[in-house]
């Protein structure tokens, strides 16, 4: 059997990207979310208790990219699994003080929250900071009755965060499902200039697709988001004739979004069913998706147990910092997860460094370590989606001065523990990877080859019939552009892993083209009839 063996690249690991085109909302939101509940317990002396609150002000950090009506959905269901790990670390912190139980419970939560926030597709920051909580929760000092007040601490900053998300919706109410717009206008502007590179093409398929289900989520079908959907059609056409687009005007289009003007009216070309179409389609319950990531839970449960008992091998009195750092390793496959090794270990080293030059500072007293903490919350959130190791030069001090909420930390202490819980956690992590393999990778692929070649069929007997009804039409030309997103995500996925079998990447290149001609000749066929459909 012949096997794949990925590449653990150094070359461009550390590179830096364009900053995110919402980067200053997640910042701005976590530090107003942190801010009341830690200058509160502040104000109180209870410093003590900032842990409990920080459990639900850091929810404020996710669903920055949904529309409000389903970021509401997920901001909820945000704040009860935050609250659900908690409240399993809490008890099992008040029931025993075994650090190798503690260890035990930490890893299994860590490959919980993994699994469940990748079948959710909740988005970064992902599982981590649900790691990040529950793990240190498990090393707090607790008894069985202080729990629900901890508990009740925690909830309270969760809505607060809820709501710090939510707010933004009163001054645009349509900014999530404008710049995914934009974005598929920006990408298939990209595609046009560059017909003949797939990486172009696939990116641009898969903006085209976000934008929809961005769409189909926004709630109520305003004038305003009529108007989103014209536009999106107007690229999904550009993925069908790039030769006949002009990309400088997919880009204005995509400029004039940016704020709360008017949204961009498009020339009557006709309208496909867009947004119609997207609601037709059968949607896959996240549930479903939990059986392919079982090789990435053990992955994590096995990476997390055994850098927590190393760190206790190691004597060690933070041992959850080896688990965190393990947790978030884990990528789609081994590739992904090396380079977030090196990125995470990088990031770590300066981020200590950066902790020795600040922590006289924190030490003027209690308000200079909240404001510092506030100051690294926002410098985390501003520079991750740069690179992921950037962030972390700011993460790495915030983790270190929250320990010091309790009361004061010896910092030469602090930085050791720190150094050696990084390298043991990454170590270790990246061992546990390598030996638990995604052999079923490969037959993902052909699944998702599978269905490529159904929905391919459908759309081209379809296309034969004289008379196609429409709606079917466009239906099947939705299944068959999301199947083919599917295709290029699983391939991806699966080419980082390692001991496979080799992929067909022929049968990929051939299936993938044929896709997208089929696409192609679909869309203008549809554009074509509309457009007849409404001439005088």
């Amino acid at each position: 059997m012949s096997t794949a063996t990925p590449r653990l690249p150094l070359a461009g690991v550390l590179r830096l990207g364009r900053p995110s085109d919402i980067w200053f909302k997640p910042a701005l939101s976590v530090v107003v979310a942190v801010a009341p509940p830690n200058l509160t317990l502040l104000a109180l002396g209870r410093l003590d208790l900032a842990m409990y609150t920080m459990a639900g002000s850091l929810c404020a950090l996710y669903a920055h990219n949904r529309p409000y009506a389903a970021r509401a959905r997920a901001l909820a269901w945000v704040v009860l699994g935050m609250l659900a790990g908690l409240a399993v670390a809490l008890v099992a912190a008040s029931l025993t003080t075994s650090a190798v139980a503690l260890v035990t419970v930490g890893a299994l939560l860590a490959a919980a929250q993994k699994a469940l926030c990748d079948a959710a597709r909740i988005g970064p920051p992902g599982n981590v900071i649900f790691t990040f909580i529950s793990s240190a929760a498990l090393f707090a000092p607790q008894t069985l009755a202080q729990v629900p007040g901890h508990l009740a601490l925690a909830a309270a900053a969760g809505v607060w965060a809820w709501l710090i998300g939510m707010t933004p919706g009163l001054v645009r109410p349509h900014g999530p499902e404008r710049r995914a717009t934009a974005h598929a206008l920006r990408t298939a502007a990209a595609y046009a200039e560059k017909p003949d590179d797939p990486r172009a093409r696939a990116a641009a398929a898969a903006a085209v697709q976000a934008a929809w289900q961005a769409l189909l989520s926004a709630g109520a079908r305003t004038e305003p988001r009529r108007a989103l959907d014209r536009l999106v059609v107007r690229a999904e056409v550009a993925l069908a004739a790039p030769a006949d687009t002009d990309p400088e005007r997919l880009r204005a289009w995509a400029r004039d979004l940016r704020g709360n003007g008017p949204v961009p009216r498009t020339e009557d070309r006709g309208e496909l069913l867009g947004i119609d179409a997207e609601l037709s389609l059968e949607t896959v319950p996240w549930w479903r998706r939990l059986g392919p990531l079982g090789p990435l839970a053990l992955r994590t449960a096995l990476g997390c147990a055994l850098a927590g008992y190393a760190s206790l091998a190691f004597g060690v009195g933070r041992p959850y910092w080896a688990l965190v750092t393990a947790a978030s390793l884990y990528q789609a496959n081994l590739t992904l997860t090396w380079s977030r090794g090196v990125q995470r270990v990088v990031g770590n080293l300066a981020g200590v460094l950066l902790f020795a030059a600040v922590v006289p500072l924190a030490h003027l007293g209690p308000a200079a370590l909240v404001l510092c903490c506030l100051a690294f919350n926002f410098g985390a959130e501003a520079l991750i989606s740069r690179n992921y190791w950037l962030g972390s030069v700011c993460v790495t001090p915030m983790a270190l001065l929250i320990t010091e909420f309790a009361g004061f930390q010896e910092p030469g202490r602090l930085i050791t523990e720190r150094l050696v819980d990084t390298a043991v956690g990454a170590l270790v992590g990246f061992v546990a990877a390598i030996a638990v393999t995604d052999r079923r990778a490969g037959e993902r692929v052909e699944h998702a080859l599978s269905a490529v070649d159904r929905a391919r069929e459908r759309m081209a007997r379809l296309l034969a019939e004289q008379y196609p009804a429409p709606a079917a039409l466009e239906s099947a030309r939705r299944t068959l552009a999301a199947a083919l997103v599917e295709l290029r995500a699983t391939v991806d996925a699966a080419s980082g892993e390692w001991w496979q079998r080799a992929l067909p990447q022929e049968r990929v290149v051939l299936a993938e083209q044929a896709g997208h001609r089929t696409l192609a000749a679909t869309t203008r066929r549809l554009t074509s009839a509309t457009t007849e459909d409404v001439r005088p």
